[in-house]
């Protein structure tokens, strides 16, 4: 006779979509969240036997997210993550960790009104808290953070077999779409400070050298985060290589001189890395269920 057990489990209420305007002054500030929480622990029961004594509804989990966005204020999604993930281990003590997730949109004023907005379409904020009994992972990031650099990239000197026609060039368009998340060692953090940090080193990196390859810019982001702040052990990446390729006017007599090219948005490459602190601690489960990264 065949033996069943349950394995891994979680629950809880996904995209939680909650906006807080925050009317402390006469100039309001929004934070724009999309919010999913999710629970660990003695859930046995209720998967093996129908019994919801321990089942925590999805719906008091979607209502503790809105009560507590009003109850604290949003100063940071992840202190609002901590929050959550506080109260729900605490107040219920079949509940032993869980995953706590939310994404960011970010709003401008709109002529440095006090009360008028628009959406910032530049990247979309992420973070993650994790807590396994004791131990809480906070895991930071953005994505769809678009950027281009028009020249002081190439691609040479890479092997060639009989099915590569991709020819050698030094001064090629690299453009890409930055995902990156980076894992806290500590939760004492100023979160807001050290994303607008993080993203700055970003940005300035990815300018400021000239890239043989996506992966050398990758690391050299990465590398310059892990040296400006000792609070982070690890930065994960992964971007998408938007080609660009020279468009042949031949067909009209036209010389194009690098300068007209055709964007292809598939198929594309798809790099990936991890840099890490050396001898930092590895956090293999809190990155489980965080796909794209390798």
């Amino acid at each position: 006779m065949t033996e069943v057990v349950l394995g891994k489990n979680q629950y809880g209420k996904a995209q939680n979509h909650v906006v807080r305007i925050h009317r402390d002054t006469d100039r309001h500030v929004i934070r724009d969240l999309v919010v999913t929480s999710q629970l660990r622990g003695d859930f046995e029961a209720v998967h093996t036997q129908g019994d919801n004594g321990h089942c925590v509804p999805t719906d008091t989990q979607k209502n503790t997210v809105f009560a507590f966005a009003q109850k604290y204020g949003i100063t940071s999604p992840e202190e609002l993550l901590l929050k959550l993930s506080e109260h729900f281990t605490s107040d219920f003590d079949w509940v032993t960790g869980g995953r706590w997730a939310a994404d960011e949109h970010a709003w401008d004023r709109i002529n440095d009104s006090n009360h008028c907005f628009v959406q910032n379409q530049q990247e979309v904020r992420t973070a993650v808290l994790v807590t396994d009994g004791e131990q809480q992972t906070v895991i930071s990031g953005f994505k769809d953070l678009t950027v281009l650099k028009s020249t002081e990239s190439g691609f040479e000197g890479y092997p060639k077999d009989q099915y590569t026609t991709l020819p050698e060039t030094t001064d090629r368009i690299m453009s890409t779409d930055v995902a990156t998340r980076w894992r806290y060692n500590t939760t004492d953090v100023d979160y807001d400070a050290v994303y607008a940090d993080v993203k700055r080193i970003i940005l300035d990196k990815f300018t400021d050298h000239y890239s043989r390859a996506l992966q050398e810019t990758l690391y050299l982001m990465g590398k310059a985060v892990i040296e400006a702040h000792p609070e982070i052990d690890e930065i994960k990446f992964s971007c998408p290589n938007k080609h660009h390729f020279v468009y042949d006017l031949g067909f009209c007599d036209l010389e194009n001189t690098n300068e007209t090219h055709y964007a292809a948005d598939r198929p594309f490459g798809l790099i990936e890395a991890t840099v890490q602190r050396k001898d930092a601690q590895d956090a293999e489960q809190a990155w489980l269920g965080i796909a794209g990264f390798c």
